[in-house]
């Protein structure tokens, strides 16, 4: 009798999905019905977080097992190939015999050792109106999927989804689906520090109504690019249940990071060390080794997601990860992994901190463009919303938690035997004539993301020799 073929993984990882503005998350809006049902038949991590920011960190965390350290990736201008060293998702399934393929996620440093790239249109302006980006991508996806359930081979396909990334265009009707009011109100003066924000602004009008003047309607967009992704995601569960392939397959929702919306002036993006960033969803169902219903409260954070995976396909490793398998979590072994860790933010801004239960120190490398004080420091319980920065307040809080970072960026550089990434990124923000900026109006002076076509080069060009 042949042995039992290993089972396949799907991995959904949704670009700037931020955990909190999910139905099943508890966000009031029903935004994701059909992964609220999905869910309710898998494990469900509560405290899942992406702590080095943005896309190119996160992801190669989420793929290699390892933190920043690892990986040495930090930037989202990350230049250099992934070092071979440490392998990924892909390279690791493939020499257990799978067939690999992933659709939207070509160029990234960690996107190394698929079989098959597949792209599709995942852009959008308001010249181009609606962006069906999920639409787009199940189009290619759907037909894939098929092909890979019909090979004798078990199978890994990764999903880069870019509904809600910015710009948020959902098709109709859910452009409309949470917000009837009028988003250019003469009375509402909500976005004018945003259309203010040079840097961005160029950026936000190309895809914004002209005169818009309401922010909840920006942020309605956000919620309903998150349904209509939804509504598209129902359509891959349905093919995995026609294909009758569904309990055999490892099905994983993950993203890379989350959004700033209306949030500490971080206008409608993803950058800054604050909890709507680092928060991501993350949901898992493998009905032969999963409970159904489940919802871990346990930090965890992207290194873990690798590990579990290789332990639910009964795949075995040649190298160490800095994470370690999720089932500990699930199985009640563990009520948690580290819940006081580093982050890193190298996007817009450079700054690194440390994350606590009770506290978010946050330091910055450089002076930034928001013109933020060079350290913040926020009491997590008595004020989530890290809107009052108590630095100044309490110093001897400020200097225990730097001595808890240093002592960890110490501990962590002699195990890997690497140096602190973010220390050493001269040229980060993509202007070759300055290393480091000198000042918070440099900084402002000097970056601007240029509208929706030239915000998607820079993104391109950002992976520029980062896969070799």
């Amino acid at each position: 009798m042949p042995a039992k073929k290993k089972p396949n993984v799907l991995l959904m990882a949704v670009d700037s999905l931020l955990s909190t503005h999910m139905s099943c998350y508890g966000y009031p809006r029903l935004t994701t019905p059909h992964i609220d049902r999905f869910a309710r038949e898998a494990v469900l991590f509560e405290n899942t977080f992406s702590p080095h920011i943005p896309t190119t960190s996160g992801y190669a965390s989420m793929l290699t097992g390892r933190d920043v350290f690892g990986t040495q990736v930090v930037a989202l201008r990350h230049r250099k190939p992934l070092t071979r060293k440490i392998r990924t998702l892909p390279e690791i399934l493939r020499r257990a015999g799978y067939n690999t393929t992933c659709v939207g996620f070509k160029g990234n440093a960690a996107s190394r050792g698929f079989d098959t790239y597949l792209g599709y249109s995942a852009w959008g302006s308001s010249a181009e109106e609606r962006s069906p980006k999920a639409g787009n991508l199940n189009a290619v996806a759907l037909p894939e999927l098929d092909r890979l359930a019909r090979a004798r081979k078990p199978f890994l396909l990764m999903l880069r989804h870019m509904d809600p990334h910015s710009p948020y265009l959902p098709p109709k009707p859910f452009d409309r689906l949470f917000y009837q009011g009028d988003e250019c109100n003469p009375k509402s003066r909500s976005m004018v520090p945003v259309m203010a924000f040079k840097p961005f602004a160029d950026y936000f009008a190309s895809w914004m109504p002209p005169g818009i003047t309401d922010k909840d309607y920006v942020i309605a967009q956000y919620d309903g690019a998150i349904a209509y992704m939804d509504a598209c995601i129902q359509q891959i569960f349905t093919q995995l249940r026609t294909l009758g392939i569904l309990d055999d397959t490892i099905v994983v929702l993950n993203s890379d990071h989350g959004e700033t919306l209306y949030d500490h002036e971080c206008w409608f993006d993803h950058h800054g060390l604050y909890d709507n960033t680092l928060r991501v969803p993350l949901i898992i169902r493998y009905p032969a080794k999963l409970p159904a219903g489940l919802r871990v409260h346990g930090y965890n954070q992207h290194k873990n997601l690798l590990p579990t995976l290789l332990q639910l396909a009964g795949v075995k490793a040649d190298s160490p990860f800095d994470g370690e398998s999720l089932l500990r979590l699930v199985r009640g072994e563990r009520a948690s992994f580290e819940s006081s860790f580093y982050i890193t933010e190298c996007t817009w801004m450079r700054k690194h901190g440390w994350r606590t239960p009770q506290w978010k120190l946050i330091v910055a490398l450089e002076p930034d463009f928001h013109f933020k004080p060079p350290v913040e420091l926020y009491n997590l319980i008595e004020d989530p919303g890290e809107n009052r920065n108590l630095a100044t307040k309490h110093p001897a809080v400020v200097k225990a938690l730097q001595q808890e970072m240093q002592a960890h960026i110490e501990r962590r550089t002699r195990e890997s035997g690497e140096g602190n990434p973010i220390a050493n990124q001269p040229g980060w923000h993509g202007k070759a004539d300055i290393d480091y900026f000198e000042s918070s109006q440099q900084a402002y002076d000097t970056l601007h993301i240029g509208n929706a076509n030239a915000a998607r080069k820079l993104q391109a060009g950002s992976r520029a020799g980062s896969q070799k």
